[in-house]
């Protein structure tokens, strides 16, 4: 079997202690890596100084090679806090307001997939299968390439790709997508993803189309497809059974969410603000439960959002509040795996209501983590890419507050037997299409890729 090859902007290295400090995805490609053999290269999450920059930490662990590579804070102003989450970011989520272009940061972002590039280039075996990860690492291909690499690669964009006249506005977006078609296999989170990336490609005339979601560019064959990612389903139903309930005196309504603006946090309070104004008979009744942990400080769009988000939580409590009952709870930090499951099994209602998201994997632990005998209502965005396969979920349009309000008072209402047959059906969808299932699939399409010759 050939060894795999993971390359993304952070790597899910191990602590001191030898265990993964990884949750998510990261534990599915970590098994995959285990039993392949292979490595994982990227980011160590460090700034040095130039004089530094070339140096490289390995750590080998469970037959996995971790590659952690630091970054100039230079290159981290300019690659990350730069291009990737000022440009590419809100462009992929629809935010033209906040995008912001500067040359010298696009310079850096492909300055950076080039370290990464040349760094690999020296660990990679003939019959290696390369995997890339996320929105930092599109040109990593062509990089590659360029250097003469022939292994199959293949890329998963874990955000959402925004429709071609959205991403036309980048200013290096036909650079980019020429980019990507040096990838031998291209992997998204939704149907309206891959729609929206082949009719850029049309509406470039950069490739030509052979059959359905494959081209001819460059030489070779490029595919796409769609693989919605998700998580280790059982293992995260066990841990929450397992955990002790949290008493409660009220029924929870509970939203996880780091701190984002494309999460529609704000939009999601104003909904529940309006919830409590037309269901007085509810007043102390409910309570809402908002976890969001911090998330880029650096940023300026972020700090705002920070500030506007407790404002909004205080105003609340403020005007429904009573001395017995505090209608919202805000918390600004990341909880424990445990903790979470047990809060996401003892809350009514779950809020996943993105103004625009990739895959939302709340979604899925909101549904993994309920009791079968009595599970509780998945209130989800219809921009969110799990709505497309959690279909027993109420969707709501998150930009429409009275919608969401709405939804809210139904699951509130809703009976167990209502409840329960909602949840069953995608309990079962997610028993059978869990993490390891989606690493599979990509893996399994990859690989079968015949290698080509590049031009």
């Amino acid at each position: 079997m050939s060894r795999l090859i993971i390359v993304s902007n952070r790597v899910a290295s191990p602590n001191e202690r030898g265990a993964a400090s990884a949750g998510g995805l990261a534990i599915a490609l970590q098994h995959a890596l285990s039993q392949r053999g292979g490595l994982w290269l990227g980011w160590s999450g460090k700034a040095v100084a130039e004089t530094d920059r070339l140096k490289r930490r390995e750590i080998k662990t469970n037959n996995i090679d971790y590659i952690l590579l630091d970054l100039t804070q230079e290159q981290v102003t300019n690659y990350y806090h730069g291009f990737s989450n000022r440009l590419l970011w809100p462009l992929c989520h629809y935010r033209l307001d906040l995008l912001k272009f500067e040359a010298e940061e696009f310079k850096s972002y492909i300055e950076v997939n080039r370290l990464f590039a040349e760094n690999l280039l020296n660990l990679l075996r003939k019959d290696d299968v390369i995997w890339v990860h996320d929105y930092h690492l599109l040109p990593l291909a062509s990089e590659l390439r360029q250097l003469g690499v022939k292994n199959p690669i293949g890329f998963f964009l874990h955000i959402p790709f925004p429709c071609p006249d959205v991403f036309a506005t980048a200013p290096p977006s036909r650079h980019l997508l020429s980019a990507m078609c040096s990838y031998d296999l291209l992997g998204f989170q939704s149907q309206n993803d891959l729609q929206n990336f082949t009719q850029a490609l049309k509406a470039e005339n950069i490739a030509t189309k052979i059959d359905n979601n494959k081209y001819h560019i460059f030489g070779h064959e490029l595919k796409t497809g769609v693989f919605p990612a998700s998580i280790d389903t059982a293992g995260f139903a066990k841990l929450a059974s397992e955990t002790n309930d949290i008493e409660l005196s009220q029924r929870l309504i509970v939203g996880v969410d780091r701190l984002d603006y494309s999460k529609g946090i704000l939009e999601r309070m104003q909904a529940y603000k309006l919830f409590l104004s037309q269901n007085a008979n509810l007043i102390e009744k409910v309570k809402f439960l908002q976890i969001t942990p911090r998330s880029r400080t650096d940023l300026l769009a972020y700090k705002q959002l920070r500030q506007e988000v407790a404002k909004l939580a205080g105003n609340i409590n403020g005007q429904y509040g009573t001395v017995k009952w505090t209608p919202m709870n805000y918390i600004n930090k990341a909880i424990k795996q445990a903790e979470l499951s047990a809060i996401y099994r003892s809350a009514i209602a779950a809020l996943v209501t993105p103004l625009r998201d990739g895959m939302n994997l709340v979604a899925k632990e909101y549904v993994a983590a309920q009791d079968p005998s009595n599970p509780g209502v998945l209130i989800i965005s219809r921009f969110a890419g799990a709505a497309d396969s959690l279909t027993g979920a109420l969707i709501v349009n998150p930009y429409d507050t009275q919608n969401v309000a709405n939804a809210l008072s139904t699951a509130i209402a809703m009976d167990k037997e209502e409840r329960i047959s909602r949840w069953q059906p995608m309990q079962d969808y997610l028993l059978k299409h869990d993490a390891a299932n989606w690493c599979e699939n990509f893996l399994k399409q990859l690989s079968a890729k015949p290698l080509h010759s590049y031009k």
